[in-house]
């Protein structure tokens, strides 16, 4: 599995392989749980494209309902043929009410979308951002997750024949219910060790120099212990790693450091408080490690 994902440049620890392994051959959907920017979505999205599956994704929200999660009715539609059929006059309310409700007139979402037979193989579902939803579509979301099925009133129970493979994720802005961790193998999907981070930097951004990416992933590592409101992920790393490929930075500088850090950072106050000295002392430190450690 570690295989699998490193096929598109995913470079899982053994831990996370080993859950992914487990959740593909058992059938079961995964948890992700961690910080915003530590790789959980692109997990997905990584299965889709080595394992050759559609990816549909249900990107969560707050006041998120059944009828943009599952489905709707094109009650336009709907209308449209009720006015023909009038016109006709050939209206038989029993068919009338059997035509519309019909799959002809069902707008199908990402949930309902991933239950339908595929010739590619059962899709990859991404149910990302769990957190943001309410308990209300939680409590919904058992039943798919329980026997991979949905029941749409007005035709009946829509049932998998092949379920999907699911992944879903939280940032942990609240707590999940148990009900539905139950259903699923759980990973909490850490911080990368400067090693790997390192690694993951010179693959996703090639050309960058060996001294570049490890002082960059050392001051994005020591930033981690900092008091911040909301310390950089893995994709801010890359961001900035990015970032000063382009400015043909060889080495980090407190000004340059200074002048990106909106792309490592996203709060004001955290800005602040890493610019002029402290982004100075960082770097010293980091390359007195650096020093040590040859």
């Amino acid at each position: 599995t570690q295989d699998l994902l490193a096929q598109a440049d995913y470079l899982a620890d053994r831990s996370l392989a080993t859950v992914l392994f487990l959740a593909l051959r058992m059938g079961r959907p995964i948890f992700l749980e961690g910080e915003a920017g530590v790789g959980k979505t692109e997990i997905a999205k990584v299965l889709s494209a080595t394992l050759g599956r559609k990816l549909i994704r249900l990107q969560c929200y707050e006041g998120l309902d059944v009828g943009s999660a599952v489905y709707e009715w094109n009650y336009a539609a709907q209308m449209i043929a009720i006015r023909l059929a009038e016109a006709e006059g050939t209206v038989d309310r029993a068919r009338l009410t059997h035509d519309i409700f019909s799959d002809e007139f069902l707008i199908k979402r990402p949930l309902l979308q991933a239950l339908e037979p595929d010739t590619g193989g059962a899709p990859v579902l991404l149910i990302d951002e769990l957190d943001r939803t309410d308990e209300a579509f939680e409590a919904f979301l058992l039943e798919v997750l329980a026997d991979f099925q949905v029941t749409v009133p007005e035709m009946g129970t829509v049932k998998a024949a092949h379920p999907p493979i699911v992944v879903i994720t939280s940032n942990r802005t609240r707590e999940i219910h148990d009900a539905l961790k139950r259903r699923c193998l759980y990973h909490w999907v850490d911080y990368p060790s400067a090693e790997r981070e390192v690694a993951i930097v010179r693959t996703k951004v090639p050309g960058i120099s060996a001294t570049l990416s490890e002082e960059i992933v050392r001051f994005v590592q020591a930033l981690r212990r900092e008091d911040l409101f909301k310390a950089p992920g893995v994709a801010e790393t890359l961001d900035w790693a990015g970032a000063l490929t382009e400015l043909d930075a060889v080495a980090l500088d407190p000004a340059t450091v200074s002048d990106t850090l909106g792309v490592l950072l996203k709060y004001q106050d955290d800005i602040a408080r890493l610019q002029g000295s402290r982004a100075g002392e960082l770097i010293s430190q980091l390359r007195a490690d650096m020093t040590a450690a040859e």
